[in-house]
């Protein structure tokens, strides 16, 4: 039976060690069906796959998460276009590219590269750290704050109301009042950012995103409403920041426990560039175990995926935790973290399609540059496993404490 296999997203025996459940729901139910949660989840890399291809019949417009509270018409504003379908979604997009240029990016790469050599420096000299709390927690805050001209007195705040947002304590099935009231102050906050800087525009993202404008075959300008840049801005939060945190964290920790990266090492200390050495790295570790583990979709027409018919109104679960390890598109040893598998056009992590992540490049540019500084700067790291320890989060995977030791070079 579909629902014979138990599958909680909300569990934190789950949250520890997913990997066991998805290998099972491919097995014996890749198309799954929870009848106590009332949710399906597609658990195969080609129906995850084709699932992020249909974006006419799975639906955006009530947003990706399992959160009854969430899951409704209004959540664009927390996710803003990815919380839309097209026609809204192509123009919010196209308008929000304005201020989220690949140029932008790329011009911010070396301020990225001072920011993580700023934050190693103080674990360096620490020589015992938690990675969490002193590097991987704040170099992606401050990358996002850079982007949006946010300072630094205000970034602590910005990253514990973050945390809040996607923290979930145990049997808590809905957004808890605590992620409530983050979500409240970080509107208010933004909305007081958003309404300054209209009347002081500079050099920033926000700014780029008020002056931003495209041109309809009629003739007529769209521009961005303020509840728009806001929403926008909100996402930013989570998609900007927590995912690349975890990226960050993850890698270490596999990195750590495969023993694979003295080579990576040995290369930059025989003077291979830092940066493109750890690509590898990063790129297995997206496979091995994103960030993001699942999407919500809400179906509008009857799908039929593997001779079950998905009925209009149901909602279902992309699993991309599970698609990034099926043995069907990444050979036998998918279960194996193996750097230097070539998976650029197969993993999921960032999505497929029309919703594909527009900050791809730049998560990957941030955990490059920062696993980077790590192999530049020192010759191994340790960590404290038995300490570790996860967030517990439905749709993101990573660590909340991960305390590290490094031998400087």
């Amino acid at each position: 039976m579909q629902g014979s296999i138990p599958f909680d997203p909300y569990d934190y025996d789950f949250h520890e060690d997913p990997y066991p459940t998805y290998a099972r729901l491919r097995a014996e139910a890749p198309v799954y069906r929870n009848t106590d949660g009332d949710f399906w989840a597609l658990a195969r890399h080609a129906d995850v796959s084709d699932a992020f291809r249909d974006n006419i019949r799975l639906s955006n417009s009530w947003g990706v998460s399992m959160d009854p509270m969430a899951y409704n018409e209004h959540a664009e504003h927390a996710m803003s276009f990815l919380a839309m379908d097209d026609p809204r979604h192509l123009r919010l997009r196209k308008l929000v590219s304005k201020g989220f240029t690949p140029n932008r990016v790329a011009e911010l790469a070396p301020r990225i590269g001072e920011l993580a050599h700023q934050h190693w420096d103080r674990c360096l000299q620490l020589g015992e750290f938690d990675f969490v709390h002193d590097f991987a927690g704040l170099l992606p805050m401050d990358v996002v704050s850079e982007l949006l001209d946010v300072g630094q007195q205000d970034r602590a705040y910005l990253r514990k109301q973050s945390d809040l947002l996607i923290h979930r304590e145990e049997g808590v099935t809905d957004v808890p009042p605590a992620a409530i009231t983050a979500y409240l102050e970080l509107h208010q906050f933004y909305a007081e950012l958003v309404r300054e800087r209209r009347g002081n525009l500079g050099d920033d993202m926000i700014s780029d995103l008020i002056r931003a404008e495209i041109v309809g075959e009629d003739g007529e300008v769209t521009t961005m409403s303020e509840e728009e840049i806001i929403g926008f801005m909100m996402l930013m939060v989570v998609a900007g920041n927590e995912t690349t945190t975890k990226l960050l964290a993850n890698s270490v920790y596999w990195g750590y426990r495969s023993g694979q990266v003295a080579p990576v090492f040995d290369a930059v200390g025989a003077g291979a560039e830092p940066v493109e050495a750890v690509e590898d790295w990063v790129q297995e570790t997206l496979r091995y175990d994103t960030s993001t583990q699942m999407l919500l979709r809400r179906v509008l027409e009857d799908v039929e995926y593997g001779g079950f018919t998905i009925p209009a109104g149901d909602r279902v679960l992309l699993l991309i935790g599970s698609a990034n390890r099926d043995e069907e598109a990444f050979g036998p040893d998918a279960g194996e973290f193996r750097i230097g598998r070539d998976s650029a056009r197969t993993i999921r992590s960032f999505g497929l399609g029309t919703h594909f992540c527009l900050g791809a490049h730049l998560a990957r540019l941030e955990t490059n540059v920062g696993l980077g500084e790590i192999v530049r700067t020192t010759t191994r790291f340790d960590l404290d496993l038995d300490a570790a320890a996860r967030v517990h989060s439905v749709n993101v995977r990573g660590f909340e404490t991960l305390p590290m030791t490094v031998k400087a070079r």
